[in-house]
């Protein structure tokens, strides 16, 4: 079939660049050790940083609310798919963050690309200006771009360019972009001094905290609470489906920031809401993140993360040091990424090759995450495994 060809075409040159994607089949719940196509493994590749996509408290109250509430929404938040369960858990979000936003307000999105795609589009249009860090996640990319405002994009973490370009332009509007945390490499935005610049130049700072909601900060308040930042400038964006356990994002802003998402934000108006039934296992979840099981698998995974960097022995391979739950190793080419990958999956460890286009070129790399719920003998093996692995693949 003639119109089949340009995509067999381009499937061949994937192939050829080793950048093609495949699936694997889990036939567990998300947790350290896993069944995967047949296998038993032990992976180091979700973004549940707690450990509570598994956790009985929420299998419990995921089942409490569908018995309440019914399977599905049955419509849009602004036609009949609000429900009691939705209002709640934006309450509690705008009470999470009450400390770090002036007179907050919360929405609740059915994920965090439409939570991205929502706030850029509706605070940025023609008129305004956004500058987004080189490094954003591809939602704020196509946020962006969807907006159809001027992009200026500035170096990973330059403070000073992102300076400069404040002082240069002119729109009326200024919105200032960025991840929180960086997912590839784990990185930590200099949030600070971003949102001096912002509250000096009259800009938006809006703040993607996908990797960093319930992980960072003595409560699990994310990024803000890690930096003790304050501002009627932010706008804060958390994802739920990573360290929550559950699925879908919010957006914590100004009151007014809010109401005016939601009048104006074209993906949270004209998609159906996320069922009730995950709303209220979210209340659970924020339960868990701020109390004291919270505390100390934050207190553990801290503990798994200084474990990993002293005893990783890596020679032409780099660990990328970070923070966070994020512990990439840089490898280079896209074959030897995926060939450490294979090596490793052979031994029962499941660890994924990042490759372009998500990350820059010759920079491919193993994304290792880590657990609250992984053990310092899981870490342990992946240590002394991925050790003796790389001088045989550079063999």
């Amino acid at each position: 079939m003639e119109l089949l060809a340009p995509l067999e075409h381009g499937l061949r040159q994937l192939d050829e660049k080793r950048l093609r994607r495949s699936r694997r089949i889990a036939y567990t719940p998300c947790a350290p050790h896993v069944t995967v196509d047949d296998r038993h493994m032990l992976a180091f590749c979700s973004n549940d940083y707690l450990g509570l996509a598994a956790h009985p408290r929420l299998v419990e109250a995921l089942r409490e609310g569908a018995a309440r509430y019914g399977v599905g929404s049955g419509g849009s938040h602004l036609i009949s798919g609000h429900s009691r369960a939705h209002a709640l858990l934006e309450e509690r979000f705008a009470e999470f963050l009450a400390t770090f936003l002036e007179a907050p307000r919360a929405l609740y999105f059915c994920t965090g690309y439409m939570a991205n795609l929502s706030v850029l589009t509706a605070l940025a249009g023609p008129d305004a200006e956004l500058f987004c860090e080189e490094l954003n996640h591809a939602s704020l990319i196509d946020g962006a771009r969807l907006a159809r405002a001027n992009v200026q994009v500035y170096a990973h973490g330059d403070v000073d360019q992102l300076e400069r370009l404040l002082q240069v332009r002119g729109a009326k509007t200024k919105v200032v972009v960025t991840d929180s945390v960086f997912s590839m490499d784990g990185h930590l935005a200099p949030l600070p001094q971003l949102l001096e610049l912002c509250e000096r130049y009259g800009a938006w700072l809006v703040v993607d905290d996908a990797h960093g909601f319930g992980v960072l900060g003595a409560h699990g308040c994310g990024a803000l609470e890690h930096f003790n930042l304050r501002s009627s400038n932010l706008v804060y964006i958390g994802t739920l489906g990573k360290a929550a356990g559950v699925s879908g994002a919010f957006v914590a802003a100004h009151g007014t920031v809010i109401e005016w998402l939601l009048q104006r934000a074209r993906p949270y108006i004209y998609s159906t809401a996320a069922p009730p039934a995950l709303a209220h296992a979210l209340l659970t979840s924020l339960d868990l993140i701020s109390g004291e099981e919270g505390s100390q698998r934050r207190a553990h995974l801290q503990h798994l993360i200084a474990q990993l960097q002293a005893t990783l022995r890596l020679r032409s391979w780099k660990l990328l040091l970070s923070p966070t739950a994020i512990q990439p190793v840089i490898i280079g080419s896209n074959e030897e990424a995926l060939g450490a990958a294979a090596a490793l999956y052979d031994r029962g460890i499941w660890i994924p090759a990042i490759r372009p286009p998500t990350i820059p070129a010759n920079t491919a790399r193993l994304r290792i995450t880590l657990s609250a719920v992984h053990t310092a003998a899981d870490v342990a093996q992946l240590a002394d495994t991925l050790s003796a692995l790389e001088p045989l693949a550079n063999g």
